[in-house]
């Protein structure tokens, strides 16, 4: 519907991974919805990339009291426990909901779906479909969602959130033409993913780019932890168009073993317990120790080899990593796998309460954008879970707010106009964006990576101050989408080393080498990190 030259609907939704799409299947349930998807729905975005599975306690012997226990152990106790108690008790709901609506998950020789091992758990309850779990999971809920009434509109990416007397009352966005169009809703979702493409080695697709973290922070809301960048253990290092690509954890699940250049299996020097099932930060940094000290192959890795399994089981289970690896000439039933850190995830982002409110009236999140849920550090399988869990709940709480007038106010069409001025000045610019987000992913590579201090911090940050100050170049309007993802990575890579500055210890993912690492995480004196637009420090706990 078209009110006073915008789109209205009750809920607007933005991002069509698994968090947004389920959030608009729950939003149908109580009004009009429009889906903003900056791809085609249900193509772009990590969720349909996501390999390894789905974290749900379904058999005798586990319990969510484990899974909360894993969940805050694994997050470094930074973790918000509502939210975790949240992730736990409903994750095996949403994972029933996803078999009714069709989704074909690997069946166990037990009765009911398989689970593997995944790092930093005591059962295996990684549900999975081979290693393909979120490509199936978005097939499920884009059938799902073709049934609703939902309007989706695709290849239109949110540009600026529209605030009417300090409440959040839509988006205006860009399509592909570069045509500007204003959605004004009662509720608004956020749920645009991750934004890990600041960096240089990354496993997120081209829609990475955190424009959800920097559309919710300039609006007003209070984003957390924003530190707490992921490293994934394992990315692909060759060729070198494919660098970062993710070699999934379903590939240590399955009995993967990781081994230096002298052939040791060093994780015995790391943990000797869990072994290649540690978690993630814990397998990155051996990793990235074995490299600079000397022990990693001759392209800075190490080699994860499955050739004690069978042809057939490496076949059978992990049937994507194989054809991967072929392509790269590589067959990984007689050879092993060359691989190295990635950046890969976003522990941090908009503070959310669990019914997924932010800190800005009217705006939820769901998803990657949002933080609280998975602490320091991600345990592998949560995070296709937390899409599910949480994406309902967003739906759910924007579907109940109550209908308001909506219409282009005097305040909004303000808004509009500083966005029109800031085409107008990307138009007449000087530096074409690809050239900054380049640098930009070089500069937090080698300042804000696995291993952190002060000093490579700020000059991190500093340089990421230069290049948000560029003058960004459309060449046409077509181009304009182009600096506005630009700028949301500079104001993204400057969220996350101001934050890192913030915290003056080792915790989970933030390996500070200036800092004391002894203090276990469960008696650290330091919360969350916060960061908005009126003020910025890091909590203390008693």
């Amino acid at each position: 519907m078209v009110e006073n030259g915008a789109t209205a609907a009750h809920v607007l939704v933005i991002g069509s991974g698994g968090a947004g799409v389920r959030a608009a299947i729950e939003a149908a349930e109580h009004g009009s919805v429009v889906l903003l998807s900056k791809t085609i729905a249900g193509k772009g975005g990590c969720t349909p990339m996501a390999e390894g599975g789905y974290n749900a306690v379904l058999r005798e012997g586990d319990d969510p009291a484990l899974h909360a226990a894993d969940t805050l152990k694994g997050g470094a106790y930074l973790n918000d426990p509502a939210l975790v108690d949240a992730l736990v008790t409903e994750a095996p709901d949403r994972m029933r909901e996803l078999l009714a609506w069709g989704a074909v998950f690997d069946v166990g020789s037990e009765e009911g779906v398989a689970q593997r091992p995944f790092g930093g758990q005591q059962r295996p309850r990684t549900c999975y479909a081979g290693d393909r779990t979120g490509h199936e999971m978005m097939v499920t809920l884009m059938d799902r969602l073709a049934a609703t009434d939902v309007e989706v509109v695709h290849e239109c990416a949110a540009v600026e959130l529209l605030l009417e007397a300090g409440r959040c009352k839509g988006a205006a966005a860009l399509d592909s033409e570069g045509r500007l169009g204003v959605y004004l809703a009662d509720g608004v979702v956020l749920a645009t993913g991750g934004g890990t493409r600041v960096y240089d080695i990354s496993t997120n697709s081209s829609s990475g780019t955190g424009d959800g973290y920097a559309l919710g922070y300039r609006a007003g809301a209070e984003v957390i932890d924003m530190e707490m960048v992921q490293f994934h253990p394992t990315g692909a290092i060759q060729p070198y168009d494919a660098r970062g690509r993710l070699v999934t954890e379903a590939v240590r699940g399955e009995g993967g073993r990781l081994l230096n250049r002298l052939g040791e299996r060093f994780m015995s020097r790391y943990d000797p317990e869990r072994m290649e099932l540690s978690t993630r930060d814990v397998v990155a940094r051996a990793i990235a120790t074995e490299v600079l000290e000397g022990r990693g192959t001759e392209r800075g890795g190490v080699w994860l080899d499955v050739t004690h399994l069978s042809p057939g089981e490496i076949e059978r289970r992990l049937p994507i990593m194989l054809e991967q690896f072929l392509a790269f000439g590589v067959d990984i039933r007689t050879e092993p796998m060359e691989v190295a850190p990635t950046a890969h995830h976003i522990m941090g982002g908009l503070r959310i309460t669990p019914d997924c409110a932010t800190t800005l009236p009217g705006l939820y999140a769901a998803g990657e954008c949002s933080g609280g849920v998975h602490g320091a550090n991600r345990l592998g399988g949560n995070a296709l879970a937390e899409t599910q869990v949480f994406g309902r709940r967003a739906g759910r709480s924007a579907g109940l707010e109550p209908e308001r007038p909506k219409g282009v106010t005097p305040a909004i069409e303000r808004q509009l106009g500083a966005l029109r001025l800031r085409f107008d000045d990307y138009l007449d610019g000087e530096v074409p964006p690809p050239s900054v987000v380049r640098r930009l992913r070089q500069t937090m590579w080698q300042g804000a990576g696995i291993f952190r201090d002060e000093a490579g911090l700020a000059g991190a940050l500093a340089g990421v101050e230069l290049l948000k100050n560029q003058r960004l170049f459309a060449a046409t309007e077509r181009n304009l989408l182009e600096c506005c993802t630009a700028a949301n990575q500079c104001l993204l890579a400057s969220l996350i080393c101001r934050a890192a500055l913030l915290r003056p210890e080792c915790r989970g993912a933030h390996m500070r080498r200036d800092a004391d690492c002894s203090t276990p995480p469960n008696a650290s004196r330091y919360g969350h990190t916060f960061l908005s637009l009126t003020r910025e420090g890091i909590e203390e706990v008693a």
